[in-house]
């Protein structure tokens, strides 16, 4: 970054020429010297020193609070609604997982029923053969 003149610096930081040199001479502010005998001030330096004045800069002054505009006003109402919203979608999300785990539940158990139903491998009574009606009905054949 180019170094600063003793006036400019002045003119930057909003203060007189001998201030800057007491500064310097007070070792408060260091300032190498050129080749023709000019203080050559790093700007760095000069702000450390002599900070800039925000308020003057257009910078907001972050010691009191900003004041309430309608415009403020309306994006806060906005925030508190989109908050409200994440809140409720947030309840309906962890109502659906409750659901959603339960059903799966269901379903674990369910399958597990009709495992064993078609696995069933247990002794079945042998089946009494055809008599009366049925016997009848299959003996034309």
């Amino acid at each position: 970054m180019a170094t600063l003149t003793l006036n400019q610096a002045a003119k930057a930081a909003k203060k007189s020429k001998a201030t800057l040199l007491d500064a310097i001479r007070s070792g408060r502010m260091s300032a190498p010297k050129d080749d023709l005998g000019r203080y050559q001030i790093d700007p760095a330096e000069l702000f450390r020193v002599y900070p800039p004045d925000r308020s003057e800069s257009g910078h907001e002054n972050h010691d009191r609070p900003p004041e309430e505009t309608g415009e403020t006003s309306a994006l806060r109402v906005t925030v508190d609604h989109l908050r409200e919203l994440i809140r409720q979608i947030e309840s309906e999300r962890d109502d659906l997982r409750t659901r959603l785990s339960q059903s799966e539940e269901e379903r674990r158990t369910t399958q597990a029923k009709l495992t064993a139903i078609l696995t069933d491998q247990s002794a079945k009574p042998a089946v009494e053969p055809a008599t009366g009606f049925w016997k009848k009905l299959f003996r034309g054949r």
